[in-house]
């Protein structure tokens, strides 16, 4: 019957192959402590962690967490890599360090709800990793925005080219129809005046004739009444 400590090994391992992206399992026979601590040092660059972990106890948390098709590959002594950043990143640190370790071998893994045997997980550390293929997407989007902005200078200038010389072929078209239009409102204005002027001077001799009548007026003497005895 598992004691208290195991139940509680399985259930911290569950939740770590719940968190991880992805899982590779090596055979580490042969590797001395320090070659196993150099190995999980240059994994903690790449947000991996390497554990060595009982077989029996990493089937059970594997299948507490639904993951039986691990079964199969743990077999021999094993360390697994919990990844948790990019998963090309940690295989290919695995591959390099086979190869100043030959002892470490990469059996197999899991990754997006599946299982990778041995060249499965092998062949990620041959794949581009996450921060390369972002660059190489960059690029191509620089390129692209550069050839955009390229080609709206070009549209932009080649339109400001024809509205120069719409301006300058405008004027020379239409400067007759502008003079003819300025002169006619210069003829129509003349009768207008003339009638302005004959308005005024009517005005002008009624106001001169208005005392003088008044004035006649005036100057006429009252006939007084009679008195009652003529």
């Amino acid at each position: 019957m598992p004691n208290a400590t195991k139940i509680e090994r399985v259930a911290e391992l569950k939740e770590q192959i719940e968190s991880a992206n992805a899982l590779l399992l090596t055979e580490y026979r042969g590797l001395t402590v320090e070659e196993i601590t150099e190995l999980r040092r240059s994994l903690r660059d790449v947000d991996a962690s390497l554990s060595v972990i009982k077989n029996t106890l990493m089937q059970r948390a594997a299948n507490d967490a639904g993951i039986a098709e691990l079964d199969e590959l743990l077999v021999g002594p094993s360390a697994i890599a919990f990844v948790n950043g990019d998963v090309v990143a940690v295989a290919k640190k695995l591959k390099d360090a086979s190869k100043q370790f030959p002892a470490l071998v990469i059996k197999g893994g899991y990754m997006d709800g599946a299982p990778l045997d041995a060249a499965g997980a092998s062949s990620l550390a041959d794949l581009e990793s996450r921060e390369v293929m972002l660059s190489k997407i960059a690029g191509m989007l620089k390129s692209e925005m550069s050839r955009a902005a390229a080609t709206f200078i070009a549209t932009q200038s080649k339109f400001l080219s024809l509205l120069e010389a719409y301006k300058e072929k405008l004027p020379a078209e239409e400067a007759p129809a502008a003079e003819a239009a300025a002169e006619a409102p210069a003829e129509e204005a003349a009768p207008a005046e003339a009638e302005a002027s004959a308005e005024s001077e009517a005005s002008d001799e009624s106001t001169e004739e208005a005392p003088a009548d008044a004035n006649e007026a005036q100057s006429e003497p009252k006939s007084e009444p009679k008195s009652e005895e003529e």
